[in-house]
């Protein structure tokens, strides 16, 4: 009995854990871990690519971003249409694999990300066209300065 409940719990674990290479978050937006295969897609859907490298759990400035943009109807509606979205999130509190951890860091150093939030934007194609971060203004301005560098 104890293989068989041992079993269940193991495989409830993996099924919520598993998440097609998305993460889950509570802006209701799909945000992938993986830029590489976001660029991919990115070029299937004639999108751009939106990189939010962020410290959700401890980062001010961050939940801000999130909540006074990402949450919003008007930036959702944009990102459905027009990005593929990644976050690669540097949290103090919320644990990590060692892979995605080190996959993270990576990026931030190859892209020489200093603070948080940074955010990069890439083109279809998958060139660097832009880095911002955290705006004031709300989701239409924020659209507005993505757009700007498309």
């Amino acid at each position: 009995m104890k293989q068989i409940s041992a079993f269940l719990l193991l495989f409830i674990f993996l099924f919520t854990s598993c998440n097609n290479g998305q993460s889950a978050s509570s802006d209701g937006l799909n945000w992938e871990n993986n830029l590489e295969t976001a660029i991919q897609q990115a070029k299937k859907e004639n999108k751009a690519v939106l990189v939010n490298f962020t410290g959700s759990d401890w980062c001010i400035w961050c939940k801000r971003l999130s909540s006074e943009v990402f949450q919003q109807e008007a930036f959702k509606n944009y990102a459905d249409e027009s990005l593929v979205l990644v976050m690669l999130d540097f949290p103090r509190s919320i644990e990590q694999s060692a892979e995605t951890q080190s996959y993270n860091r990576n990026l931030a150093q190859k892209y020489g990300i200093q603070g948080f939030p940074t955010i990069l934007i890439f083109d279809g194609d998958g060139k660097l066209v832009g880095q911002t971060g955290y705006l004031p203004g709300g989701p239409e301005k924020y659209v507005e300065n993505i757009k700007s560098y498309l």
